[in-house]
């Protein structure tokens, strides 16, 4: 059963199952001389193995595990981007992925025009959008790019704008995989600050990242997957000394 540390949990997470495919040919002839010697052509890997908790209204949670524990299937899952082979994962409230960075920006669109496309595919309607407009613009430091098209932004311009329209999102459930990276230093810390501040407005905070120092100053607690199940669930200080070890 699902550990429940709320009666009205943000996430649950019950009882989940995943597997993949994993492909060994990559060409036809590799394909042939596989069929010929009577190869497999692809062979199961399990992501994710009967994983369960949940996540309480404020908290903020970082998934931690080594590369193949599963921790971003898992973050996508939450996000509803994949679905469970079995169990199930149920959430309250809108949520909001910062796993794609600007997966819904249009190349020939100028900036202006993705933050209202982008912004509404994450959930916010115009008015809301109209709302922030300039808010999501200063914090992005690109407004004399703003009406320029994407394509020819540099990748440093257009994660700026993804991410700070992203962190504009009128949300409930914050979940972020690996993309406080984006930027220089100082963009970092900005990001960091205003994931901190969403936090302290009692938004509940779902992280993915490599950065152990950052995880577990930024989150309280911490599951740690190995080989698709929980290996530890608790203070995020000690998830990340058990990673350590």
């Amino acid at each position: 059963m699902p550990r429940i540390s709320d009666p009205l949990p943000r996430v649950v997470v019950d009882g989940v199952r995943k597997e993949f495919r994993l492909r060994h040919t990559h060409s036809i002839k590799e394909t042939a001389l596989a069929a010929v010697r009577r190869k497999p052509l692809t062979t199961a890997f399990r992501a994710l193995d009967g994983v369960s908790f949940s996540i309480g209204e404020g908290e903020s949670v970082a998934l931690l595990g080594f590369n193949g524990s599963g921790k971003s299937t898992l973050l996508k899952m939450i996000s509803g981007v994949l679905s469970p082979d079995s169990g199930e994962v149920l959430t309250r409230g809108r949520v909001a992925g910062l796993i794609e960075v600007g997966a819904g920006f249009h190349p020939d669109l100028s900036g202006r025009e993705n933050i209202f496309l982008n912004a509404a595919i994450l959930g916010m309607n115009k008015k809301e959008i109209e709302e922030r407009f300039d808010d999501i613009v200063a914090f992005s430091e690109i407004e004399q790019f703003i009406d320029t098209e994407v394509k020819h932004y540099s990748s440093g311009m257009f994660l700026r704008l993804a991410f700070s329209v992203a962190i504009h999102t009128e949300v409930d459930v914050l979940l972020i995989d690996e993309i406080l990276s984006v930027g220089d230093e100082p963009f970092q810390k900005k990001c960091i600050a205003r994931v901190r501040e969403l936090h302290d407005q009692g938004k509940t905070l779902v992280v993915v990242s490599h950065d152990l120092n950052m995880v577990s100053d930024l989150c309280e607690r911490g599951v740690l997957l190995r080989d698709g199940k929980v290996h530890f669930d608790g203070p995020s200080k000690e998830a990340v000394e058990i990673m350590r070890a």
